[in-house]
């Protein structure tokens, strides 16, 4: 401020001999060591001592009329004999000035020479017409910048200035008072030397006239390592310029991941406009979520590993991104035609409205990306938790999701578009691996044929991280099928029998009414099942032998049913094993139980299955001896069964389903007709019931037989205490005298005993029975009569 009172001192006593004046504004732009400082003489007298770089004086009045000579020395100078720069000028009274000092004192240092020079810039303004305008001049001062054209990007306003030469004025400029992005090009307008923002708005600039000047050394070090490139601002006020920022575009968010599985591209380098940005990217890795430029052209070039630049590209896109917005990019597809087939070419596929979280910590959101470039048209099925088709028709190249999903353990079949054959099953634990909270990508990738695509990786699905790193491979399930073997036939020679698969044993003395659990079977092998007796020793000569090839990734239940014995059964229905395809090992849903029903009594005649207990009627129409039905999903209830002739009206026996006392939720179950309507005229073999096969095998669990349930017992059975440690008090009540018998089965359906209680009279009765021998666990108490059954669940504490 105080060389500024000085200077107004100093002009007021040059002018106050004249009548005329001019307005004037002197710039130092002169970005040479030797003028860093410098002091200005007007006529004989000092007019700025040590003046510096980048900075400017107000305007004020100056001579005008008279020749007035404007000498330029090293500062403390005490004359203005032998200037470094001396120039007279003649000023017409009343129009205003802009001087700008610019240019080279030391011709040795500096490429491009351009000598010093005072640049004069007549009819200039003090302030703008309009408080809402700002009146911009420029001046080209960077003398080793080339001719440039200057370009509004923010707010669309295109080439401001063209072709503008070094020591150039261009304007004034009359511009809305908003913030402005500018870029410096070449005088091509196609390379951006340098981005700058100009907040007009911002600097609450409205109103004024400024001059903008481009200045200092683009490359320093060739300029004595002298200031860098810049635009600087200055106001009328004068004092330092005002540097303008270099332009920082609002980002968008990308995240990269590499599934291109040509060995041509197991490592790449990603250039970004002339920038490597990502070194030795290996195939089946990514990128974490990083910023780039929003509203930027962004030119990505794939080049083979330790390249030095992006020239000559294997390929190139440019890319415009939207700020704010976040983008997965997937590079995919093949380099070398002749080793791949099918060649489906290199690209990056780009999924918009990317996420790097899920809104809930309780889901995972998942994008699917089909990257497996010899893969079919796709489905993806969902079927452990019973979610079924979730993706459907999904070619090679297509993103699909983002699917929320409630973070839990999943099983995906690829199947193709047909949705029926399943190319591969793989589990996608997203809770076991703790990714509630995330949003992460699945590619297929690989080949499924190897031989066929330069025995390249094989095909699977693999993860992406919002984190970004090694890709996580889910598990890949092997094809095998599931089968679970039940054994319901009621022939005595049968009642216990040795099966083998091919020439193995796989179970040994197999008990009627008894089920393997589900196991893996091979698929695509022809499986040769033999039946023996208990304790064979090879697989020849059996009772009964069949051969089967199960289908991958398929699941069946398979019953042994019928007789072996021609003589001493009526009517005779051979021995054989039904298969039913599709088998469950679990409902869909923890408040359902889907029930399989087979029909294995030898004697007994084509059937209705009524469900007489909530009123759910036919459920079963016409069912005859060796057939499946089902599944039935029923909710998780207890049912009573009518087991009727095939009219609907005359009712075999019934049954109860207690599904819901007996903690089914969520179970798929096979319920099977066993045994003889006749027992007498079938070798005294057993009787009749229904039986219900859990997937965890073990002894068949009897439906409990309710015909005369509302003559021989009331449905009051209650256990107390409950839990129990060693003994429980039993209160039932009897319509007529009966025996009672109870049992105590465990959770799996198997019997752990058997207490005949006695013959009781009709009326209520209270039994306190032992049950310390009992593990601490959940039971089943089943209170039987001849012809009537209640159950409860016990449970035993420790």
């Amino acid at each position: 401020m105080k060389k500024l009172y000085l200077l107004s001192l100093l002009l007021f006593a040059a002018v106050a001999t004249f009548a005329q004046t001019a307005r004037v504004q002197v710039i130092h732009n002169a970005a040479d060591a030797a003028a860093q400082s410098v002091d200005v003489w007007l006529n004989n007298s000092k007019l700025l001592s040590d003046f510096a770089f980048r900075q400017a004086t107000p305007f004020v009045d100056a001579p005008a009329g008279t020749p007035i000579t404007i000498s330029i020395q090293p500062p403390g100078s005490t004359s203005a004999s032998n200037p470094i720069w001396s120039q007279t000028y003649t000023l017409e009274a009343g129009n205003t000035y802009v001087l700008v000092a610019n240019g080279l004192v030391s011709q040795g240092n500096y490429n491009p020479f351009k000598p010093f020079d005072v640049y004069v810039k007549p009819m200039a303004k003090e302030a703008s017409s309009s408080g809402n305008t700002t009146d911009v001049l420029v001046f080209h001062g960077a003398t080793d910048a080339p001719t440039v054209d200057v370009v509004e990007t923010g707010a669309g306003a295109g080439t401001v200035i063209d072709n503008m030469a070094y020591g150039q004025f261009a304007g004034y400029l009359s511009l809305p008072t908003a913030d402005y992005v500018l870029d410096v090009r070449d005088e091509t307008g196609t390379v951006t030397v340098a981005r700058y923002a100009a907040p007009l708005q911002t600097l609450g600039l409205g109103g004024q006239a400024l001059t903008v000047l481009a200045s200092g050394f683009l490359n320093p070090a060739d300029n004595s390592n002298g200031p860098a490139f810049g635009l600087y601002v200055a106001l009328a006020s004068g004092g330092e310029l005002i540097p303008l920022p270099l332009y920082t575009p609002p980002s968008a968010r990308i995240q990269v991941i590499h599934n291109a599985a040509d060995a041509a591209a197991e490592q790449v380098d990603v250039w970004i406009n002339d920038s490597k940005a990502v070194a030795n990217f290996a195939f089946r890795t990514a990128t974490p979520f990083v910023d780039v430029p929003g509203n930027t052209p962004l030119t990505v070039a794939v080049q083979p590993p330790g390249s030095g630049s992006a020239s000559n590209p294997l390929w190139s896109q440019t890319f415009t991104l939207e700020p704010g917005k976040s983008y997965v990019l997937v590079a995919n597809g093949l380099i070398n035609q002749n080793a791949y087939n099918p060649f489906k070419p290199f690209d990056v596929y780009v999924k918009p409205d990317a996420k790097e979280a899920s809104a809930s910590t309780n889901t995972t959101d998942v994008l699917v990306f089909h990257g497996a470039t010899d893969a079919p048209t796709v489905d993806v099925v969902e079927v452990g938790a019973g979610a079924g088709t979730i993706i459907d028709n999904m070619a090679y190249g297509a993103f699909a999701g983002y699917l929320s999903l409630p973070t839990a353990d999943y099983t995906l079949d690829v199947r193709d578009e047909t949705g029926t054959v399943t190319v591969a099953r793989y589990l996608a634990p997203l809770q076991t691996l703790g990714l509630g909270g995330q949003a992460l990508t699945v590619v297929a990738s690989g080949f499924l044929n190897p031989a066929a695509n330069n025995n390249g990786p094989a095909f699977g699905l693999f993860v992406a991280l919002a984190s970004g790193g090694d890709l996580i491979p889910l598990p890949f399930v092997s094809p095998n099928a599931r089968i679970q073997v039940i054994h319901n036939a009621a022939d005595a020679a049968a009642a216990q029998v040795d099966v083998w698969i091919n020439e193995s044993k796989a179970i040994n003395s197999f008990a009627f009414r008894t089920a393997t659990p589900f196991i893996d079977a091979p698929a695509n092998t022809p499986l040769t099942v033999a039946i023996k007796p208990a304790g064979s020793t090879t697989p020849e000569n059996p009772l009964w032998s069949e051969t089967y090839t199960l289908e991958p990734y398929n699941a069946y239940v398979l019953v042994a049913n019928g007789l072996v014995n021609q003589n001493g059964y009526n009517p005779f229905k051979p021995f054989n094993i039904y298969v039913k395809p599709g088998a469950k090992e679990a409902s869909a849903g923890a408040n359902t139980t889907d029930v399989l029903v087979f029909h294995g009594s030898t004697d007994a005649p084509v059937v209705d299955v009524v469900e007489v207990g909530v009123g759910a009627g036919t459920i079963i129409d016409n069912f005859a001896y060796g057939e499946f039905a089902g599944y039935l999903s029923l909710p998780t209830a207890d049912y009573a069964l009518a087991v009727r002739d095939e009219t609907g009206t005359v009712t075999v026996a019934t049954f109860g389903a207690p599904l819901q006392t007996l903690g089914l939720g969520g179970q798929a179950l096979t319920v099977l007709a066993s045994g003889f309507l006749n027992p007498d005229a079938n070798s005294n073999g057993p009787a009749f019931g229904l039986y219900a096969a859990l997937p965890s095998g073990g002894a068949l669990i009897p439906l409990p037989v309710v015909t005369s349930l509302a003559e021989r017992m009331d449905n009051n059975l209650r256990l107390y205490p409950n839990p129990a440690s060693s003994k429980v008090q039993v209160s039932f009540e009897l319509r007529n005298n009966d025996l009672v018998n109870a049992e105590i089965y465990n959770i799996a359906g198997s019997l752990i005993k058997t207490l005949p209680l006695g013959g009781y009279s009709e009326g209520p009765h209270q039994v306190s029975m032992d049950v310390s021998d009992l593990k601490a666990g959940v039971y089943m108490l089943q209170l039987r009569t001849a012809t009537s059954a209640q159950t409860r669940k016990l449970y035993i504490t420790r």
